[in-house]
């Protein structure tokens, strides 16, 4: 859960500037968090200089890692074109999946997607996941949300990759916390820790500066 104390916030916007995600606006200068875009990354909490965000989070319990197994790539298409980051995706989702000796499996949704599969194979993936339905031919984050999440509580992929493009960062979050798990934006490289088998995420820091000048 997270909250902004009213009586500390004076508005000034350092917290925009923290949250990749654009779940922060600042209305009537006090800001505003959306539930289904903030992922309680808490790096809103670290920037503002008030104090005046406060995260609280539930005790987590004990997690198996050895029921999670594979990567997956969200293989974005908009009529049944994909988009070029999906390919990139697929290269360093191969090597991922080397690593950890696991399957890379692209996952497609929309309608009428069953040209997509040969692509998708050609370019690395080991498997294919369509979800084809008339509710998913054109983009809206809650029906893409609800089919990736499903999806996901199905199969149990250890790591899910997605470009950070204006359909990525829409519903993508929202995927996480109903997950409740992690996310990572803007990073500039990915590695496996060989110790834990853990994702090492490198970040890329985007600053904006809300002065007057």
């Amino acid at each position: 859960m997270i909250e902004v104390l009213i009586d500390k916030c004076v508005g000034c916007g350092s917290c925009l500037s923290a949250c990749a995600y654009d779940a922060i606006k600042i209305e009537d200068q006090i800001a505003n968090i959306d539930p289904d875009k903030c992922v309680l990354c808490g790096a809103c909490v670290s920037a503002c200089p008030f104090e005046a965000i406060l995260l609280r989070k539930a005790k987590a319990e004990a997690i198996d890692k050895s029921e999670f197994n594979g990567v997956w790539v969200f293989a974005e298409q908009r009529d049944s074109i994909i988009a070029p980051v999906v390919f990139e995706l697929l290269g360093k989702g191969r090597e991922l999946a080397d690593e950890l000796g696991s399957e890379l499996s692209a996952v497609v949704l929309g309608h009428q997607i069953e040209s997509l599969s040969s692509d998708l194979i050609a370019f690395g993936a080991d498997q294919v996941i369509e979800v084809d339905d008339p509710t998913l031919k054109h983009f809206r984050d809650e029906f893409y949300a609800k089919a990736l999440t499903e999806l996901a509580f199905k199969y149990k992929p250890s790591i899910i990759l997605a470009g950070a493009t204006v359909t990525g960062r829409s519903f993508i979050p929202r995927v996480a916390i109903n997950l409740h798990t992690g996310l990572t934006a803007d990073c500039t490289g990915l590695s496996i820790d060989q110790e834990t088998g853990d994702l090492l995420q490198t970040r890329c820091f985007r600053w904006k500066y809300y002065g007057d000048d």
